[in-house]
């Protein structure tokens, strides 16, 4: 199927769906200045998780891997087998950097993207890459254990986590997980960690396509890919884009 008709898919699924997400907040939090505070949290929260998310490369973020804490309204994030861009190399490849669907995104009320969410964005990515020296120590000790491999899955076991996970309308069985992504595998030299070093170092070096840019123009860019209807239309089917 060419891009354009997964296009046409897309925009026709999405006229017969509307994002509702913002009336969870009415329904929940029936104060106006606690309905105010959660839904800030709740912005806060999918712009830290989705810059983080971004610079470590996670994937796999359907609805069932995001949750929301009644009590404060932030997101959590669940079932991180899927990360260091392993997304790319699915047999459906991953085509955004985050999930920032309209139902994401109708959460925020009516300022959407803009406002606290962009700023928020922006402040978590300029912290990120001021630290990034104890980032990339970090994950050098556990990229680098010479018990562990990030390895990527077959594209036989990895088109069966993906169906599995769309016909379960979860995240995959667990059993699968063990054989795919983070598996502890013995090798003496470990190419993939090398790789996937230097890609987070560029992701908070701010170099996108061998340009260097600024955060601001960063979170632009990663804004505008993940919210790219011929970016979302791409997706596995699993991943619900059009929600």
């Amino acid at each position: 199927m060419t891009v354009d008709k997964k296009l046409q898919n897309y925009a026709d699924i999405s006229n017969k769906i509307r994002p509702v997400f913002r009336h969870y907040f009415l329904e929940q939090y029936l104060k106006p200045g606690v309905w105010f505070e959660r839904q800030q949290n709740y912005i806060k929260s999918v712009a830290a998780s989705s810059m983080i998310g971004y610079v470590l490369g996670i994937g796999d973020r359907h609805v069932q891997n995001i949750l929301i804490d009644k009590h404060t309204g932030e997101v959590i994030h669940i079932d991180f087998g899927i990360a260091f861009e392993m997304g790319k190399n699915l047999p459906t490849p991953e085509t955004v950097p985050f999930r920032l669907t309209r139902d994401i995104v109708d959460g925020m009320g009516i300022s959407g993207v803009e406002g606290v969410f962009r700023k928020s964005c922006e402040k978590t990515l300029e912290v990120l890459r001021n630290n990034q020296t104890v980032i990339l120590a970090i994950l050098e000790v556990l990229l680098y254990d010479p018990l562990y491999s990030w390895n990527v899955l077959s594209n036989k076991k990895a088109n069966r986590r993906q169906q599995q996970a769309y016909l379960s309308g979860g995240s995959g069985d667990e059993s699968e997980a063990e054989e795919g992504l983070g598996v502890p595998i013995r090798r003496d030299i470990n190419v993939t960690a090398e790789r996937t070093l230097m890609q987070v170092e560029e992701k908070l070096l701010g170099q996108e396509d061998n340009k260097y840019i600024s955060v601001e123009g960063q979170v632009q860019m990663l804004i505008f890919n993940a919210t790219s209807k011929r970016n979302l239309c791409q997706v596995f089917a699993g991943w619900q884009p059009y929600l």
